[in-house]
């Protein structure tokens, strides 16, 4: 494990070395294998969880059955922590889109350093404002946006974490399927594939299996406003 990745996550910025050792020694490991399901919708569960490699996807289900892709999180991402504030049932569904390693708190050993700890304390209340910000944001862009402005915006949200830079312009290995991307932006299959494709055929991008290359995010960038 790359001890970096740790200090990614909020929990650990404002920590010095030995705290952060410290805390990291108190958190145990899980692993899942890619469509793992690490808890559902309405399971209990109190504990903190830090991505240290791989990518997870926090889904919620309609009343038609249909899944909403809230967010996908890689290495140094955070999730879990409105159980520690609110130690109700979970929220969303937690399932591994790849191969997935993570580090778990249990609320019982997080409580002890919300103690004493005021720059844990707020850490944890910034990703919280973090998450309603985020959350304003997807309900303005469903109000207000057209799909292909939210495929634009979505294409680069996943670039600024997960793209690596190319001579022609930004691979993205996002690792969804194409229902997947449709359920993160919003809108059905069909459409999402539509601006995909429009953004394809103008030059913007290029489409891969589970990934794509951003050709043009100048014009990418236009659209997402």
């Amino acid at each position: 494990m790359d001890p970096d990745v740790l200090k990614q996550a909020p929990l650990f910025r404002e920590l010095d070395g030995e705290a952060a050792a410290a805390l990291a020694e108190a958190m145990s490991t899980i692993n899942l294998r890619r469509g793992a399901v690490l808890f559902h919708e309405g399971d209990a569960g109190d504990q903190l969880y830090v991505v240290i490699s791989g990518k997870v996807k926090l889904g919620r289900s309609g009343s038609g059955g249909r899944e909403n892709l809230l967010a996908v999180l890689g290495p140094g991402q955070m999730f879990g922590e409105l159980s520690v504030f609110d130690p109700g049932p979970r929220s969303t569904t937690a399932t591994a889109v790849t191969p997935v390693e993570l580090r778990c708190l249990e609320h019982e050993e997080l409580a002890k350093w919300l103690t004493g700890r005021p720059e844990v304390s707020r850490a944890l209340l910034g990703q919280l404002a973090e998450r309603l910000r985020r959350a304003n944001d997807v309900v303005a862009d469903l109000v207000f946006s057209d799909v292909p402005g939210r495929v634009a915006k979505a294409l680069l949200d996943l670039a600024a974490r997960f793209g690596n830079p190319r001579s022609e312009g930004i691979l993205v290995n996002h690792d969804l399927t194409q229902e997947e991307l449709a359920q993160l932006v919003g809108a059905s299959r069909e459409t999402v594939n539509k601006a995909l494709a429009d953004f394809a055929a103008r030059g913007w991008i290029r489409l891969e299996p589970r990934s794509v290359t951003l050709l043009a995010v100048d014009r990418i960038e236009r659209r997402a406003r």
